[in-house]
């Protein structure tokens, strides 16, 4: 049965026509508003799409209101909210098996129900299976937009009117609702909800035998995993096997063979940090130093928003172009069948084609999903000039503006292209990459503009202290970066001293490579000159907990914290916001880090900008962070180039004693892997 084919619910001109609000009685364990698809083309500074991660209950749920698929509505994780309506209005509750009641009298779920003025809809604690149900409302409800979504982004703090899950007393506004009212949502379009889940998912974009094992690819296709309690909406964290590997180490990105440069990653994408395999959620990273050897298709990723602790799963290859389409919402989207069907996947470890860019550099493309190309150049190392071959393709997409594209997000050697396949087929996005190499300069050419950013540095500071006491009291405390990341620092670059970390850190040009590493405009960079170059591992498995704008280094990377969350970089510090919150933003196409008008952003550097540090105190930066908080942004930046060929002739002229450093450093980094090896850390 189609919805057109239920019976229509009759809805008073009068009423439609007078939207009310609706107070919150009792908010539940973690209500948010959400909408969908969410804040759209931020993805490369750093912001997630955030929105309802089971679309399709939620877009099930507005189609019978004779709402917008994507009008804004409430999630609710493990119960619900207690809501007094103070007009009349239609309700829809999807999701995961709740009790839900309007009056106290019982209301099924999946049914469009009448509240009357007055009246309290109350949806009680999520029985199971499944983790989230979702409440959705005639004409949606009217709050204000951020970056063009009203998704609330919680660890952002923005979206959803107040940047937070619901409180008891607020009160919301609700949109005017102009559509038809259907009796329900088909019962032959409803997902199936349960404990053991099969997820169909594509190869890549790093798989075997680059990465993983052919042994180790079996075993990520062929174990049921199951769901850790430590999960949330930017990852569902799972237990399994440990893999081989098919490397002894990620060599610049870091010491464990899961550490790559940093590349843009992929919603639904499988992530190892390190042997911890993790779902990426829709408020997870947009850019990270983690192989992801499968990649949930768009059109299962509804499943990650109803995967509870103790369910198992199983991922199933699928072929990239036959996977079912996220735009579709009845029997095509396949959600109604326990099982994936699946003769197999593409075959091909998520390597689509190999070429070479030019004389000197290949280019793969990697699978990226069903709906992403995930470009990189040159072999697996830190080479600038791979970089300024990202920059020259990504900004001649971007001047092209190409139809269906959604989404450009830069990584360290990496371009992450996200594209709408009904609009532009992944096929076809190849053969238009193929095109456009020939076009693109040489990458010696490369001349950006590049400011010279100084930030404030609050060496050792004591909230990476505490991270690190949280991470020994609640995940490890053997780990052989504990208890004091800096010195562990100092061992694995051959350093006399943790004075000369200091220094090393303080004397270095960092080049901002990539945004968003972690979240919101914070960068991933590396210091321009190599004797700076400090080279560290990742924590494995990561942290749960990081304090906002701390400073880590990763590989061969730092990057700024830009909020609260997990993380894997190894502490040096703490610095300042490195977004305002009180800025607005002009429209930018996707993968833009600046309006093209010159209009303020919240994020506040950009690709290629140098940063320096100076020294503070840590009671000075608490006091420079509260005057940033206040709108009191302080930050000096000088404006200046950032030429590739005078960088290279540096190389030159310095070559002898940046392989004196090397030499040096490398010999610390392979005893410390020996070291590893002996304590049974690595398995390679």
């Amino acid at each position: 049965m189609t919805v057109a084919e239920l019976p229509v619910a009759r809805v008073a001109q009068d009423e439609s026509a007078r939207p009310g609000r609706i107070e919150v009685v009792r908010p539940g364990m973690l209500t948010t508003v959400q909408d969908w698809p969410g804040r759209v083309g931020y993805w490369h500074i750093g912001v997630p799409p955030s929105g309802p991660m089971d679309d399709l209950s939620f877009r099930l749920g507005n189609r019978a209101l004779g709402n917008a698929e994507g009008a804004a509505g409430l999630e609710c994780t493990l119960g619900g909210p207690a809501l007094r309506f103070t007009a009349p209005g239609w309700v829809c509750v999807t999701g995961a098996p709740a009790e839900v009641t309007v009056d106290g009298v019982a209301a099924p779920q999946w049914r469009t129900v009448r509240v009357p003025a007055g009246g309290v809809l109350d949806v009680g604690a999520v029985r199971g299976p499944g983790m989230r149900c979702y409440v959705l409302i005639a004409g949606g409800i009217d709050v204000p937009e951020y970056l063009g979504s009203a998704a609330t982004f919680t660890l952002g703090r923005f979206g959803g009117g107040t940047g937070a899950a619901l409180r008891a007393g607020e009160s919301l506004a609700l949109g005017t609702h102009h559509g038809r009212v259907t009796a329900a949502v088909p019962m032959d379009e409803q997902p199936v909800l349960a404990r053991r889940w099969e997820l169909a998912v594509t190869e890549g974009p790093h798989g075997a035998p680059e990465f993983f094992t052919r042994a180790d690819f079996e075993t990520v296709v062929g174990t049921d995993y199951e769901v850790h309690f430590n999960s949330d909406r930017t990852g569902v964290r799972l237990i399994g096997p440990k893999p081989e590997w098919a490397r002894t180490d990620g060599g610049e990105a870091g010491l464990h063979p899961s550490n790559i440069h940093d590349t843009p990653y992929s919603v639904g994408a499988l992530d190892f940090t390190g042997d911890t395999p993790i779902l990426l959620g829709p408020d997870g990273p947009s850019l990270g130093g983690f192989v992801c050897p499968v990649t949930v298709v768009a059109a299962d990723r509804w499943k990650l928003g109803q995967l509870s602790p103790g369910d198992r799963v199983r991922f199933v290859p699928v072929r990239g172009d036959r996977a079912a389409s996220i735009r579709e919402l009845g029997l095509a989207r396949r959600a109604g069948w326990p099982t994936v069907l699946s003769s197999g996947g593409d075959g091909d470890d998520g390597v689509l084609r190999r070429c070479e860019a030019d004389d000197e550099t290949a280019v793969t493309y990697r699978r990226a999903g069903d709906d992403g190309v995930l470009v990189e150049y040159g072999a697996m190392t830190l080479d600038l000039g791979l970089r300024a071959r990202v920059h020259a393709l990504h900004q001649h997409l971007l001047a092209a503006g190409v139809r269906g594209v959604t989404e450009l997000t830069p990584g360290i050697r990496s371009l992450q292209i996200r594209v709408d396949p009904h609009v532009l087929s992944v096929t076809a996005l190849l053969d238009l990459l193929a095109e456009t190499e020939a076009q693109l300069p040489a990458s010696a050419q490369l001349v950006v503009p590049s400011r010279v950013v100084h930030l404030p540095l609050s060496w050792d500071d004591p909230s990476t202290r505490e991270a690190i006491t949280r991470y020994m009291h609640g995940v490890r405390a053997d780990a052989p970066w504990c208890p004091w990341n800096i010195e562990f620092i100092r061992r694995m670059n051959g350093l006399a001293s943790v004075a000369d970390v200091y220094d090393t850190v303080f004397g270095a040009e960092y080049l901002v490579l990539g945004l968003g590493d972690v979240y919101l405009g914070a960068p991933v960079a590396t210091p321009t000159d190599p004797r700076h170059r400090l080279v560290t591992t990742k924590y494995n498995p990561a942290r749960t907990w990081t304090p906002e704008n701390a400073v880590g280094i990763g590989g061969a990377y730092l990057c700024i914290y830009g909020m609260e969350g997990p993380g894997g970089y190894q502490f040096v510090g703490r610095t300042t916001q490195v977004w305002n919150h009180r800025a607005g933003a002009g429209p930018v196409p996707p993968g833009a880090d600046r309006a093209a008008s010159g209009v303020e952003t919240p994020w506040l550097l950009r690709y290629f900008d140098r940063i320096r540090w100076y020294p503070v105190e840590a009671e000075e930066l608490l006091d420079l962070r509260a005057d940033f908080a206040a709108g009191d942004v302080r930050v000096r930046a000088e404006d200046g180039e950032f030429r590739l060929a005078e960088y290279r002739a540096f190389l030159a002229e310095n070559a002898r004693s940046i392989d004196a450093f090397r030499a040096k450093q490398a010999e610390a980094f392979t005893a410390e892997r020996n070291s590893w090896r002996s304590a049974g850390e690595l398995t390679g």
